[in-house]
């Protein structure tokens, strides 16, 4: 049985992590309630913009662009957006084992000859895949410090330029979609090439656009500004989820630790009590001794 100081030692430790983890469930939720705030606003513009870029896509306008142009897959981009800190339950470990697996799995052909690279977003997709000898792309690690809209329209900026020149023949989108506080669903999306539309939408979807000032210029402005709005999307949805994660890992540490209390408290009363029945029963058998005496 431990000793009384060794027990009275761990509640004092077990308290100042309970607080702590109180502490971070409350900025947990604070940054919660910002970020879904940003991800619930954006959804339907970003919905309504995808809408009308796949309308013009069922209308035939932009079928042959560069942003649509399926090539043989030689070199593969994968975006891996993960959180800059830990404390968040599995959110990053979801993350990095179905970007791990894309790359071992689907993409290890690519991975083999050296042609599968990763662009990180976070901290801790930065470190992992670094570690690991993962060909990088590692300019954008640190997007979450400061998030902006124009901070991701710099990485989308990037990947669109990188796949018109060449570089990349696919670009896929690996992040957690924020559903509500306890849950988080996983997203791999293609970035570019942009996927044709189904022939069943397609009949859905057809609308006869009137341009101004013209079909062209248009067009031209809106894929960009669709493809940076999709992955702006991916982040704040990431962001939102991460906050969720955290808050909900938090809750049940700060559980977790009172039930450990409970526990440790008992075991001190046990202990304390242990150590006084001893005391009394030297007591009574020194006195014992003595009228033997």
């Amino acid at each position: 049985m431990p000793s009384l100081k060794e027990v009275k030692s761990r509640i004092t430790s077990v308290i100042s992590t309970q607080q702590i983890t109180k502490a971070m469930k409350m900025v947990a939720a604070a940054k919660l309630r910002k970020s879904q705030d940003r991800i619930t606003q954006m959804r339907p513009y970003a919905q309504k913009l995808t809408g009308l870029f796949q309308n013009l896509s069922a209308a035939g306008q932009v079928e042959q662009a560069w942003y649509s142009k399926q090539r043989p897959v030689e070199n593969v981009l994968l975006v891996v957006i993960s959180s800059d800190r830990g404390l968040c339950g599995s959110f990053n470990s979801t993350i990095i084992k179905a970007a791990s697996k894309l790359a071992s799995e689907k993409y290890n052909d690519q991975h083999t000859k050296g042609k599968l690279t990763v662009l990180p977003l976070g901290k801790k997709a930065f470190e992992y895949f670094s570690k690991r000898g993962y060909k990088m792309e590692s300019s954008f690690w640190n997007i979450f410090q400061g998030l902006s809209y124009d901070g991701v329209a710099q990485v989308g900026e990037f990947l669109m330029e990188e796949f018109k020149a060449g570089r990349y023949d696919k670009i896929e989108i690996v992040y957690n979609e924020f559903k509500n506080v306890a849950t988080q669903i996983l997203r791999t999306e293609q970035f570019l090439p942009v996927l044709p539309v189904a022939k069943e939408t397609t009949r859905q979807v057809e609308v006869d656009y009137i341009y101004m000032p013209n079909q062209e210029e248009i067009v031209t402005g809106l894929v960009p500004k669709a493809l940076k709005i999709q992955l702006y999307k991916a982040v704040l949805d990431s962001n939102a989820a991460e906050n969720g994660a955290r808050m909900t890992a938090m809750d049940k540490a700060t559980e977790n630790a009172g039930e450990l209390l409970k526990d440790l408290k008992l075991t001190y009363n046990r202990t304390r009590q242990a150590a006084i029945t001893k005391e009394i029963l030297e007591i009574v058998a020194g006195a014992e001794a003595l009228k033997s005496a």
